[in-house]
């Protein structure tokens, strides 16, 4: 272990910091091992590490900064249709009623077992308990999970019809951070690591490989499923050619200033040169495709949205069913579930466009889009 010093901080911020989100960037810095950080603009706070974090260390790995939804990111697809097709009521009214038929927010029936990919299955997890939550895994793979996650159609500037999904890992993410954190040291600043060379860091990356596959395998699952959905209600059919997926929660081995460092990102993209990214907005608001400009203060790194500027608390506080019916006016999305959206309201959330403006020298926009038609879980 190095000895104690404070690790070099990047920041590009949107807008200033709340106390308490500087106070976890103070203390993750001066953790164990920690050498850099890179503060992305969409950053708030959450246990132990803040979200839109990127944390670099040299022979360590801290479970929470990469968070329990391992592997959770963005997924696309264009449609060799136009926008228009879902300009009528009655044809988002067929799409809204096929996805809640083909996905399931928490978990597909019994009747629907054996959705695990075969590799999976049969590589195992490092401990018995993990091994055993692969059966309810199985039931989880093309499930979209609640909070932030979405299914969303969307409007390029073209007008050419797109898909935009967000999911991750589900529980059996989860499952494998709990157990790793049992396993973990206890460091000068209270958060909590494994030295990447041990056979306990070790068995957390094999552990995290798993699972940043198994969230690949859910969201190639969840894409299919709408193109099914999407295809029946409207006639459009999707180009496997325009699909693009990334995550945002993960830890790797990468190289930057000649430094050979785990990289830890907690809701931020990699973003090396030429990289394709997904940037969603908020259920109102843009969402953009990107690719990377290779920025090294930032370890290659972006903002994977716009952020939360309000908890989940303070939305479900100040914000009402009538608040995310105004701003969500000109898009479709089911006006029953309004009262349980008021977390998701665009409100709750940064301005993307703050966003993008604050790390204009981490990634170029190749692709703007608007929404149309957002299905949530929350």
């Amino acid at each position: 272990m190095s000895e104690a010093r404070t690790a070099i901080v990047r920041s590009w911020l949107a807008e200033p910091l709340p106390r308490d989100v500087v106070a976890a960037l103070e203390r993750l810095a001066a953790s164990d091992d920690v050498r850099r950080v890179a503060v992305m603009p969409d950053v708030h706070l959450a246990a132990d590490v803040c979200v839109g974090t990127v944390v670099a260390t040299g022979s360590t790995l801290y479970p929470n900064a990469v968070g329990g939804d391992i592997g959770c990111g963005v997924a696309a697809m264009a449609f060799d249709g136009e926008a228009a097709v879902l300009d009528d009521e009655r044809a988002a009214a067929r799409v809204l009623a096929g996805l809640y038929r083909a996905i399931p927010f928490a978990r597909h029936g019994r009747k629907a077992s054996g959705r695990l990919p075969p590799d999976l299955d049969a590589r195992p997890l490092n401990a018995p308990s993990l091994e055993a939550r692969k059966g309810e895994a199985s039931f989880q793979v093309g499930t979209l999970g609640s909070g932030n996650h979405f299914v969303e159609l969307q409007a390029d500037e073209e007008g050419r019809l797109w898909l935009m999904l967000h999911s991750g890992s589900r529980g059996i993410g989860q499952a494998i951070r709990d157990h790793h954190l049992a396993s973990c040291t206890t460091g000068r600043r209270g958060l909590r690591f494994l030295e990447a060379a041990s056979p306990e860091g070790q068995a957390y990356l094999g552990d995290v490989g798993w699972a940043l596959e198994y969230a690949e395998a859910n969201r190639r699952a969840l894409v299919d499923a709408v193109l099914d959905v999407v295809e029946r209600a409207l006639g459009v059919r999707g180009d496997e050619s325009s699909r693009v997926s990334c995550n945002h929660n993960h830890v790797r081995r990468e190289s930057h200033g000649g430094e050979d460092l785990w990289v830890h990102r907690k809701g931020a993209m990699s973003a090396a040169r030429g990289e394709p990214g997904l940037l969603p907005g908020s259920m109102g608001t843009r969402s953009f495709h990107v690719e990377g400009r290779g920025c090294e203060e930032a370890l290659s790194s972006s903002a994977h949205g716009a952020g939360r500027r309000l908890s989940r608390t303070d939305a479900r506080r100040t914000l009402s069913a009538r608040d995310v019916a105004r701003e969500l006016r000109r898009v479709f999305y089911d006006h029953r579930r309004a009262a349980s959206l008021r977390e998701e309201a665009p409100s709750a959330y940064k301005d993307v466009d703050d966003v993008l403006r604050a790390q204009h020298e981490l990634v170029r926009v190749v692709r703007r889009l608007r929404p149309l038609l957002s299905f949530k879980g929350s």
